[in-house]
């Protein structure tokens, strides 16, 4: 659910996925006909694992095998059952089958990858007059295999269905994904979510559609703010929307006023409002190492290999200048004018150095 294995565009994509992260690799790859499967078409995928999951659950045999109509896929995803609907579906179960993944996720060799397509293969079925009677398909054993498994399997909120925008849907999948993992919420750096998404939009574009995400608070479940850093790294943060209402109670004093108080707050419906940034918080939260190594520790590595890096050019910069007295006495905490050596400008600056301008 938190990793790049669908376009989040609804319009064609042929250029592949290609994301590493520690031991994780991805690779989508995607045919000029059909173009890669989108995230509206993974609809499709969450309509076969909770198949799977109710037939477990009941008891009864499952298989990589399944059989449905049309209109049972349709109406559990939240779409039209019209002709025209059908012929999407169709489309998206050529997509689903012509995309293939190449991953290490879930390979106990080290450097071992798994090959597959969200779809084996799949058929239209008619029955004895040759009209169209259902769909048959096989998932890959990749799929069928984390379905099974407890600890794979999330919930997600039935208005998902709801969400017209890719990233919108991407990023809910993300949430529910480390949802629970930390009570006092959770958050990402922007580079790091521009990569984990797999979009081909530009980087500042990719940032204005998250502060208008935020600014919409689209996701159900979640809220969304905004949290800046002193060195002006950008990170979107989520919290669990508190629960909303209180039970009321079933006895009611007689003589009491026509009008008798639930106890409930306001309206859950109510329009956020227009801000980056939610409740009172005067600080970032503490980093979520827990839940989001990944996007912590990369990029404070990265932080620390750019200050030695910028460190090294300083001093070889200093080193060819041959004014080595000259040099040092530059570089002390105040050089004879007065002026600090954190003035200078090719100084290194600490990762959390404030810009300059704001001090």
């Amino acid at each position: 659910m938190a990793y790049p294995f669908f376009s989040l565009a609804k319009s064609k994509r042929i250029a592949p996925i290609d994301f590493t992260a520690g031991s994780v690799t991805i690779r989508v790859e995607a045919v000029p006909d059909h173009g890669m499967a989108t995230i509206w078409d993974a609809d499709i995928l969450i309509w076969a694992a909770s198949q799977i999951v109710e037939a477990r659950d009941t008891g009864l045999r499952t298989s990589r095998l399944m059989a449905a109509t049309p209109y049972e896929i349709l109406t559990y995803v939240g779409r039209g059952t019209g002709s025209r609907d059908y012929q999407r579906l169709k489309a998206a179960l050529d997509r689903l089958q012509s995309t293939t993944i190449s991953t290490s996720i879930r390979q106990p060799a080290e450097g071992r990858r798994h090959r597959f397509s969200w779809i084996n293969e799949w058929q239209e079925r008619t029955d004895r007059n040759g009209r169209p009677d259902g769909i048959e398909m096989i998932v890959p054993d990749w799929f069928y295999q984390a379905v099974l498994d407890d600890a794979l399997v999330l919930t997600i909120d039935r208005t998902y269905f709801d969400l017209t925008g890719g990233l919108d849907r991407w990023l809910y999948r993300l949430v529910r994904k480390h949802g629970g993992r930390q009570r006092d919420g959770w958050r990402f750096d922007f580079h790091h979510l521009h990569q984990k998404s797999g979009s081909l939009s530009p980087f500042k574009r990719f940032a204005f559609e998250l502060r208008d995400i935020i600014r919409r608070q689209p996701l159900p479940g979640y809220t969304l703010f905004l949290e800046a850093e002193i060195g002006g790294r950008m990170l979107l943060a989520f919290e669990p929307t508190a629960p909303c209402g209180k039970p009321v109670n079933g006895l009611v004093l007689s003589g009491t006023r026509t009008i008798v108080l639930s106890g409930t707050r306001g309206t859950c419906y109510q329009e956020p409002k227009p801000a980056l940034t939610h409740g009172s918080h005067s600080r970032n939260r503490a980093l979520n190492l827990e839940s989001n190594k990944e996007s912590n520790l990369e990029e404070r590595a990265r932080d620390v290999e750019n200050l030695i890096r910028d460190t090294a050019k300083s001093l070889s910069i200093a080193g060819k200048k041959g004014g080595s007295a000259a040099s040092s006495a530059s570089r002390s905490a105040f050089a004879q004018d007065g002026t600090s050596a954190a003035d200078d400008p090719d100084t290194p600056r600490l990762p959390l150095d404030p810009p300059e301008g704001r001090r």
